[in-house]
């Protein structure tokens, strides 16, 4: 079984409530696509921020899951995010998480969220503890 399908076998109630669709999954990348709805929105019509950083934790997560030793797990410790851009109704945003750090304890993962155009809309930071 390649990383995308261990992915994709996951179960993670709330990515499929927000309609995360995973792409690609590596120990080095993770991407994944969400399309901007009305109920994920603020008003204006623009994606939330809450949902922005929901999906990037997920991303962060995943990035994390897939370079976890045998029997771990993980939580979210620290996020940070800086919202560059709206996402209006209707967009597909795409996701792409990358590591600055994989230790032991931790991990440290880089989301970027653009729109399929390559405008940036987030940049958000985790720290993901290892249990």
């Amino acid at each position: 079984m390649d990383l995308l399908d261990r992915v994709n076998e996951t179960k993670l109630p709330f990515a499929e409530l927000l309609g995360i669709e995973f792409v690609s999954a590596s120990r080095d990348k993770v991407v994944a696509e969400m399309t901007v709805r009305e109920d994920l929105c603020t008003n204006p019509a623009v994606l939330h921020g809450g949902a922005i950083m929901a999906f990037a934790d997920t991303l962060g997560a995943m990035g994390t899951i897939v370079n976890l030793p045998q029997g771990a797990g993980t939580t979210t410790v620290e996020s940070k995010t800086n919202f560059v851009a709206p996402a209006p109704v209707g967009t597909r945003v795409i996701g792409e998480t990358t590591p600055v750090h994989r230790g032991r304890r931790t991990m440290i993962w880089q989301t970027r969220i653009s729109t399929r155009e390559g405008r940036l809309v987030a940049l958000v930071t985790q720290t993901q503890l290892v249990l």
